[in-house]
């Protein structure tokens, strides 16, 4: 069984997956497909729990691919907090592709706003897909020791739920770290991108 957390984005996405990295009966990553494309971007592999808020962009061919055979959850916060999140990035990442490339001269609108309609956008997007859909939740990270218990619980998981839930006593990928902490050389994310490279190779490749 497939599990699929979506969700805007900044609302706690790292956590979740480090939370279910205690879980020893599936595997599970965070965005761990997002720099591939075609139907490798929808490849994994069985019980395994994907966390990937850019899923949200492609939950047609997400439904075309596993369809009601999988367990989907909407990974949601606190609205205000997530937009005041994303109007910080407004000139990086999803914001700024929302801004400059869905939206079309928007260059006078403020980023509050701009972050306000996508999380909008978003959220219906996914509500809609989520319709019909015979295994789903919604999981409020206001909530989550509760929520994620109940997660816990719908996907039959086995290991260390203390820990787990010991996950969310700590912030992870906050726009704090990011704009405090230097950018990674463009050396070590090279180095990063051809060890991913190598690891799609097959054996007697990755070793020659």
């Amino acid at each position: 069984m497939n599990i699929f957390v979506l969700s805007t984005g900044r609302c706690g996405s790292v956590t979740f997956s480090r939370a279910c990295a205690h879980i020893t009966n599936y595997s599970t990553a965070h965005e761990s497909n997002a720099d591939l494309i075609g139907a490798r971007r929808l490849e994994f592999p069985e019980d395994h729990i994907e966390v990937d808020n850019r899923l949200a962009w492609y939950l047609g061919r997400l439904d075309s691919r596993f369809g009601d055979d999988a367990i989907y959850v909407n990974l949601v916060r606190e609205k205000e907090q997530v937009a005041r999140s994303y109007a910080r990035r407004k000139s990086f990442g999803i914001m700024s592709g929302f801004h400059n490339g869905i939206l079309i001269n928007a260059g006078d609108l403020e980023p509050l706003d701009i972050a306000n309609d996508m999380i909008d956008t978003v959220q219906a997007n996914i509500r809609h897909f989520l319709r019909g859909k015979s295994r789903t939740m919604e999981c409020r990270l206001e909530n989550i020791q509760t929520d994620f218990g109940k997660f816990w619980e719908l996907i039959g998981a086995e290991g260390d739920l203390e820990a787990a839930l010991n996950t969310f006593t700590r912030d992870h990928n906050t726009s704090a770290e990011m704009f405090d902490a230097p950018r990674p050389s463009i050396s070590s994310r090279l180095l990063r991108k051809t060890w991913r490279i190598m690891e799609g190779l097959p054996t007697y490749l990755r070793d020659a």
